[in-house]
C-alpha cells in the first residue's frame, strides 16, 4: 500500500513550494494528499500556534455547519487548557506526542462525544507533527475507506514529517505568518 515514490513526489512538491507559498496553500495541499493516500473522507490539519500554544486547523473539511464559519475565519481554533493539554480525542496526539488509530471511537478513553451537528466519525486516525521534538501540529484524518491499519498510520507520520518543515519554516523560524 505504501508508495514511497508518491510519498516522494509529495514531499518534493510540497518543499519546492517553500518559501512562496502561504501556510493555507501548503495546508490545503497536505489535506488533499493525505485524504487521497489514506482514501478518507475527511481530514483536518493544524499548527500549534508559537505564541500562546492553541491549535489552530487551517485547512480542514466541513463536517459541521460551524466549519463555514471557521473557513470564512480563516481556520478553527481550539484553545490549549489551563493544564497545557487539549483534551479529547482531537488532542490525544498532541497532548502525548503519539500517533493512533482507533476504530471505535465511542469506546475510546480520551474520547467524549462529537461536538452537536457534527457529522459522524466512524474511525479516526492522528498524528503528530513533529519537528526536532518538538510538537508543531497535527493531521487528523477520518472515516476511511478500509480500515485503518499501520500502513495508514506509516504513510501518515510521512506525510507529518514534511509538513513539520513548512510548519518550522513558515511559523518557528522568526517568520510571519503569512
Amino acid at each position: 500500500m505504501i508508495n514511497e515514490e508518491e510519498l516522494s513526489v509529495f514531499r518534493a512538491k510540497i518543499l519546492d513550494m517553500l518559501p512562496d507559498s502561504t501556510l493555507k496553500e501548503v495546508s490545503d495541499l497536505v489535506l488533499d494528499e493525505t485524504k487521497n493516500l489514506l482514501k478518507s473522507e475527511s481530514c483536518y490539519v493544524a499548527f500549534v500556534d508559537p505564541e500562546n500554544g492553541d491549535s489552530v486547523g487551517i485547512s480542514f473539511s466541513h463536517l459541521t455547519e460551524e466549519c463555514q464559519i471557521y473557513e470564512d475565519m480563516g481556520e478553527a481554533r481550539f484553545k490549549v487548557l489551563n493544564d497545557g493539554s487539549y483534551g479529547g480525542l482531537l488532542g490525544y496526539s498532541l497532548d502525548t506526542g503519539r500517533s493512533l488509530y482507533v476504530h471505535d471511537i465511542r469506546n475510546h478513553p480520551a474520547a467524549h462525544g462529537l461536538p452537536p451537528g457534527h457529522e459522524p466519525v466512524n474511525q479516526f486516525l492522528s498524528v503528530p507533527v513533529i519537528y526536532d521534538g518538538e510538537i508543531l501540529g497535527q493531521i487528523v484524518t477520518g472515516n476511511p475507506e478500509d480500515d485503518y491499519n499501520d500502513e495508514h498510520l506509516e504513510i501518515a507520520e510521512k506525510i507529518a514529517d514534511t509538513y513539520s518543515v513548512v510548519l518550522k519554516e513558515l511559523l518557528y523560524n522568526d517568520n510571519p505568518l503569512k
